[in-house]
């Protein structure tokens, strides 16, 4: 490996890029990637079995609880509204390399802390550069891999994935075995491993990589508010990532509550989030086979209100059973991302239409995990918090009637003009 810019992103790709190795010039770029997409969920799963135990020690009740659930929601919108400035002001790689530090810096740092709100504000910290990670990895792949974009989106999604199953399925042992702060903590190096690839590709771009626009949209943004598939994307997007983090929060506390331990708490977080990796593998495929995928729609979010049902009226009867198919519910979620490709004629109209869902979508669902932990305070029960989950899958279904109707962002925009 020579010490110079690697090879993909010397020079904007042309339309049609010839496929070459996926190691010569960019194996380092490839390490780096990978890494950090391990990294892009590591601090919220890994956290999530252990929130009942951390509050015993440190002292906060569940409407703190809520709030950690909803830190993941509310630093990734503000990333997602944030970053394509940033990015384009300061350079992808770059900030990239901010955000794995400060992924870093916050899961390590939070791990030693005794007080409630440093707690929040290290988690804030590590969620932040995993939201800025969620939004700059996409256009790096077409950046570094513009021959290879689909194989390496599959390997970002499992990486992504594997990521937010395997910190959730060991976090409890782990804290059986070392303590609650070392099940946090060690989480941190993964992205610590990433910091020396970033770096070096930092280096290796030093002086191209502000002017490089290579897998970044070039056209102006639009004015995509205007649209009503605008809105029904959001809806789509939002009420989906309201009900997976909600979860994420809850899942292992209503298990508990019931009677079952804290390791099969942490499990069913790890199953519901295994089966959401498998539904990201088809949702693409069946969302761009039919022109209206809304009948699809409507059965993932049948699923979604069986695991509801299930794990409020016999939670631990045939468990697995209802957190599959809670997990199969959010398969609306990479449905919404696939949309924004198959609603949008240009690469503008989709970078406007993303960053508009994303940015949106993630700060409508913030207030999920901490409304429905309010609810479960104030009632001193689950039927009313999952009552406020089916009223959230209304307006899902709402939106996804929007955003699946056939037609384009800058057709309707057009005609509103």
């Amino acid at each position: 490996m020579t010490s110079s810019a690697p090879i993909a992103a010397r020079e904007s790709a042309p339309s049609t890029p010839t496929k070459q190795s996926l190691f010569v010039g960019r194996a380092i770029v490839l390490v780096a990637i990978v890494l950090f997409s391990l990294s892009l969920r590591s601090a919220v799963t890994s956290m999530a079995p252990l929130l009942s135990r951390i509050s015993t020690e440190i002292g906060f009740g569940d409407a703190m609880i809520g709030v950690f659930g909803m830190m993941p929601t509310a630093m990734f919108g503000i990333a997602g509204i944030v970053s394509p400035a940033l990015g384009r002001r300061f350079g992808l790689e770059r900030f990239t390399l901010v955000a794995v530090a400060a992924t870093v810096i916050g899961i390590a740092a939070r791990s030693v802390v005794s007080s409630t709100w440093a707690l929040l504000i290290l988690s804030g910290v590590a969620l932040a550069g995993m939201g800025v990670g969620n939004i700059v990895i996409p256009p790096l792949v077409k950046r570094y891999f513009g021959d290879r974009v689909a194989m390496m989106s599959t390997v970002y999604i499992t990486c992504v994935q594997l990521g937010t199953a395997v910190p959730a399925a060991i976090a409890v042992p782990l804290a059986d075995a070392h303590g609650w702060r070392a099940s946090l903590a060690i989480w941190a190096l993964v992205p610590l491993a990433a910091l020396l690839p970033w770096v070096w590709v930092v280096r290796a771009r030093r002086g191209h990589d502000v002017a490089d626009r290579t897998g970044e949209s070039s056209g102006p943004s639009l004015p995509v508010w205007r649209a009503p598939l605008a809105w029904g994307m959001s809806l789509m997007f939002g009420m989906t990532s309201l009900v997976t983090y909600s979860m994420f929060a809850w899942v292992p506390r209503i298990l508990t509550d019931a009677g079952a331990s804290e390791s099969f708490g942490g499990a069913m977080v790890a199953v519901f989030s295994a089966v959401g990796f498998a539904a990201t593998l088809f949702a693409p495929t069946v969302t761009a086979r039919f022109a209206n995928p809304f009948g699809w729609v409507l059965v993932f979010v049948s699923c979604m209100l069986a695991g509801f049902a299930g794990l409020l009226w016999a939670p631990l009867h045939a468990t697995v059973l209802w957190v599959a198919l809670l997990g199969l519910g959010p398969t609306t979620f990479p449905m919404a991302l696939t949309l924004i490709n198959l609603r949008t004629r240009t690469p503008s109209g989709s970078a406007s239409l993303s960053g508009f869902t994303q940015g949106v979508g993630y700060l409508l669902a913030c207030s999920g995990p901490l409304f429905f932990g309010l609810l479960h305070t104030w009632t001193h029960g689950w039927t009313v918090p999952f009552a406020f989950l089916l009223a959230t899958t209304v307006v899902l279904i709402v939106g996804a009637y929007a955003a699946c109707k056939p037609r384009y962002l800058e057709d309707s925009l057009a005609s509103r003009q």
